[in-house]
């Protein structure tokens, strides 16, 4: 069972989280703290403890709006700790999906906590919590949240075909559907480009793995990843034909 601490600079949001967390089958114990102070206080008893000591923490559900260090800080301060406990944001606000992504949190819960959600979250928690005890734990990939009708879910990136740049934004592309996300392009281009991304277009980044086919039509390049038809730019052409033709030798 879980031992869960949940920080909240608001008393009834709080309570509100505490009795959710309390009321779940599978956590053990859930404390609360009202700001990031006391919060780094009781995750520092924590590690001290070890992860098997009477103070353990095994998750930290954390608001991100908070007076002094924000949640977002505590989690940075916690990525610095060989053994921290694992992090799930609690927030209003969906415009933090990104941080939370690159500090790993667990998932990111959008408020008014519905209890269907958190047990969702607890869920996640439990399974990766438990995953630790095993002799050769795998590591989990790469995932990007996304927004679907009020709820974050989690895409791994091994599923993404392609991704469409709009705007400041961009569409990725997978088998079961697209999901616009608030990142640019250049951005996912940069982060991704040791997991097999390509920049083909300046509206499009592709998985080379997901490419089915390189067609040559007079002057024009394109690919085809399933039933898509992308257009490659002339300055991109040469170096995706490249890249296509090592990986084929190799």
């Amino acid at each position: 069972m879980l031992r869960v601490l949940a920080v909240d600079d608001e008393e009834p949001a709080l309570g509100e989280l505490l009795y959710l967390l309390r009321a779940d089958p599978r956590v053990r114990t859930a404390e609360g703290a009202g700001d990031a102070t006391a919060a780094l206080r009781r995750i520092g008893r924590a590690l001290e403890s070890g992860p098997d000591g009477e103070d353990a923490v095994d998750v930290v559900f954390l608001d991100i709006h908070m007076p002094g260090l924000t949640g977002l800080d505590v989690a940075r301060l916690l990525a610095g700790f060989a053994r921290p406990p694992l992090v799930v944001f609690v927030t209003a606000h969906e415009g933090f999906a990104l941080q939370a992504f690159d500090l790993k949190a667990v998932d990111y819960v959008l408020k008014p906590v519905r209890r269907e959600r958190l047990a969702e979250a607890v869920r996640r928690v439990h399974e990766l919590v438990h995953a630790t005890t095993a002799p050769t734990p795998t590591a989990a990939p790469e995932q990007i949240p996304v927004e679907l009708g009020g709820v974050t879910r989690f895409v791994s990136v091994d599923d993404i075909a392609y991704v469409e740049a709009h705007g400041d934004y961009a569409r990725l592309h997978t088998d079961q559907g697209s999901h616009l996300v608030r990142i640019p392009l250049s951005a996912l281009e940069e982060r991704w480009a040791d997991r097999g991304f390509v920049r083909i277009h300046r509206s499009h980044l592709v998985a080379l793995a997901r490419i089915d086919e390189l067609r040559l039509d007079g002057g024009a390049t394109s690919v085809r990843i399933g039933d898509t038809d992308l257009a490659v730019s002339r300055r991109h052409a040469r170096q995706l034909r490249d890249l296509l033709m090592r990986r084929a030798d190799g």
